[in-house]
């Protein structure tokens, strides 16, 4: 088949994560946090992904994807190849990582290796600060057996009523708001204990009376996708709400048990949860190496990648960021600024650009889309600080930004509740474009200002999140942005853009048609190629057309992070493309798009993956760059990234990913973002 199954290659790419934690140029406690990403990003595969693949058989929607397979063969790989790799992960961690956290002085222990003091010192702690937090809930006829709410961490017990000598059920719920790990003596020992383990322990407590016969961790994943109806945008906020309460109690997608688990106990939780044989997984304590991130947070530098700081932009080094008459203005003004985040600084560029609207009296309007955003948002306090200082100011929300649902729903009665124009975009399409626009009284004439990015306006993300963006003043984009938020907040007809490439009417054929000119040069024998830099490649359109250009001879060069369903080296398929993939610190999450036409090179970036849902079901941008300057620097990021010189993954024929981190002569070669933060710390 000329695609690769999306699922398939989604867990290629969480294996890659778990090469990062695998490897030994990441630092200790770098390689702890890797492998919590790892079971972060498998817990979403199953809410979402899995829970969809079941979703479609109990509905019969079991149509064969593009690789010829049913859902249900889809489901049965995925949990195969999924059993494999969550026992290594959970192995590579119990005789790899933590092994070596005991050589730094960082353990975590059984309750069985603690010492006295340390056992009266937590004995102490969980009937103070444990105990009474703790619910046990037995299951008899008059007791039901409890809601298991999704990504809890439980113990399972069996109990023997002294009264009449019958074994009992009971459940009680690990606190998932107290630290995963307890230190085991307050002076900071550098040990820890699970605190189901200290549950566990005195289990009696809660048991009183009552023969504790055995206990067990697990832990359920449910379904956590959405489905809200639209058939009234005026109702889409109560819809949510009601949607995120149903969201709680979706059917279960995985149990993890622990290995040594009595089979009373597993019997009785596969037949109240409802899962199947394939979906229970036998894995080694503890439980949960989500847990790890509070490890992975403990104040050792040492044990941490450097630490690094971003820059001010030099276009903006001489801006005061605490204006009020709008200086970030006139910079913009003076020449167009690519943004590179994380290494140019989010905070002293697109939050300064949006309080400094707020603040500055000749700004009369702001438009703004939000998708994500931090939780003590500076951007959503700007609109409001706009919004009460009388100006005109639009939000466009996204309510139903996966598992951010919840505060997009705060955020927009926070910013209707200030007078801001909350609008919810278009019935049937998610809002992903990354825009905000500024109107500015000038004098003698009103100025527009915008930024459009790849990322979410979230200044902590912002720190962690390869991204790109341009703030400029250009005259023709600020019109198209006008003429786009007008299409999204009202009853606009739709246009065409002279700078935008907007889903889901004109993003796909945009750049098909495109595609379609560079293999037209090349037949004409005039130079051509591709190159693309996305988050995921699943689109079968595009795929498609890519391979045709390749079949004309011209080299596609694509990065991409994720997803990949585009074969790789197939000759007489796709023999002139060549897939390669960078992880690391940072996550790599901008999009470029980039066609050589004929020596006239054309560069886009944008909001949008090549997904269906980014080209069918969402409004997305892609903006052409033509300021010379913010071209000339995107040619060479992507010369940079397709030169060679930096450690990647590429994908085999064999739709294997590979590692390559040294050259033909046997030379280490560089990891990009490391390069990157040095090439932004000499400039600063």
């Amino acid at each position: 088949m000329p695609y690769i199954e999306r699922e398939s290659s989604w867990l290629a790419f969480n294996e890659r994560v778990f090469e990062l934690a695998k490897s030994p140029d990441s630092p200790l406690l770098e390689r702890a946090k890797f492998l919590a990403i790892f079971a972060s990003n498998l817990d979403e595969f199953f809410m979402v992904r899995v829970a969809t693949l079941k979703r479609r058989i109990a509905t019969g929607l079991a149509l064969k994807g593009p690789t010829g397979e049913q859902p249900k063969e889809v489901l049965a790989s995925v949990l195969a190849q999924v059993k494999s790799i969550v026992t290594d992960h959970a192995e590579f961690f119990r005789v790899d990582v933590a092994p070596k956290l005991l050589n730094e002085g960082i353990e975590i222990v059984d309750w069985e290796k603690l010492t006295t003091e340390e056992r009266e010192y937590l004995g102490t702690l969980f009937t103070d600060r444990v105990f009474p937090v703790l619910t046990p809930l037995s299951v008899d006829p008059s007791h039901p057996f409890p809601y298991i709410s999704g990504l809890s961490l439980n113990l399972a017990i069996l109990v023997k009523n002294p009264e009449n000598g019958e074994d009992v059920f009971a459940r009680v719920k690990v606190p998932p708001l107290m630290p995963r790990f307890v230190e085991t003596l307050p002076r900071g020992t550098g040990r820890f204990l699970p605190l189901e383990a200290l549950i566990a322990e005195h289990l009696a407590d809660l048991f009183p009376s009552m023969e504790i016969i055995a206990h067990h961790s697990f832990r359920v994943t449910r379904n956590q996708d959405l489905e809200v109806e639209e058939d009234d945008s005026e109702n889409l906020l109560h819809s949510l709400e009601q949607e995120l309460l149903r969201r709680r109690f979706g059917p279960a997608v995985r149990l993890e048990v622990s290995r040594d688990i009595d089979k009373r106990i597993l019997d009785r939780l596969s037949e109240e949860l409802g899962v199947e044989a394939n979906e229970i997984f036998h894995l080694p304590e503890p439980l949960d190496l989500t847990g790890l991130f509070s490890i992975a947070g403990l104040d050792r530098s040492e044990l941490k990648f450097p630490s690094f700081s971003s820059r001010t932009h030099p276009s903006l080094v001489e801006v005061d960021t605490d204006s009020v008459t709008g200086e970030i203005f006139e910079a913009i003004k003076r020449k167009e600024i690519l943004l590179h985040h994380p290494y140019d600084s989010f905070t002293s560029s697109v939050v300064s650009f949006l309080e400094q609207a707020a603040a500055d009296p000749k700004v009369l309007a702001i438009k703004q889309t939000l998708y994500r955003t931090s939780g003590d948002s500076p951007i959503v306090d700007a609109l409001i600080d706009a919004a009460s200082a009388g100006k005109q100011v639009l939000a466009l929300v996204e309510l139903r930004a996966r598992f951010d649902e919840l505060a997009n729903v705060r955020w927009a009665r926070k910013l209707e509740e200030a007078g801001v124009h909350v609008v919810y975009g278009i019935l049937g399409l998610k809002t992903h474009a990354k825009l905000s626009l500024v109107v500015r009284d000038e004098g003698d004439r009103l100025m527009r200002y915008c930024h459009i990015g790849t990322g979410n306006y979230n200044p902590k993300t912002a720190r962690q999140y390869e991204d790109l963006g341009i703030l400029t003043a250009d005259p023709e984009l600020c019109d198209d942005l006008s003429r786009l938020f007008n299409q999204l907040s009202g009853m606009a007809p739709q246009t065409d853009f002279r700078r935008l490439l907007v889903a889901p009417r004109t993003l796909r054929p945009g750049l098909i048609e495109r595609i379609k000119r560079e293999i037209a040069h090349a037949e004409a024998g005039k130079p051509a190629g591709i190159r693309m830099k996305l988050n995921s490649l699943e689109d079968e359109n595009i795929i498609d057309a890519l391979y045709k250009a390749s079949e004309a001879g011209i080299k596609v060069e694509i990065i991409v992070r994720g997803i990949c369903a585009l074969r790789a080296g197939v000759p007489g398929l796709s023999e002139n493309i060549t897939v390669r993939s960078y992880l690391g610190r940072f996550l790599e999450h901008s999009r470029i798009f980039h066609f050589h036409n004929a020596g006239h090179d054309e560069l886009w970036i944008g909001s949008a993956d090549m997904m269906h849902r980014n080209l069918d079901r969402r409004v997305e941008t892609l903006v052409r760059i033509v300021a010379p300057t913010s071209h000339q620097k995107l040619m060479v990021l992507l010369d940079e990234l397709t030169s060679g010189k930096f450690a990647a993954w590429f994908l085999q024929e064999s739709n294997e990913w590979v590692r390559q981190t040294q050259d033909s002569i046997g030379e280490q070669l560089q990891d990009l973002q490391e390069f990157l933060i040095a090439r932004s710390k000499a400039s600063q």
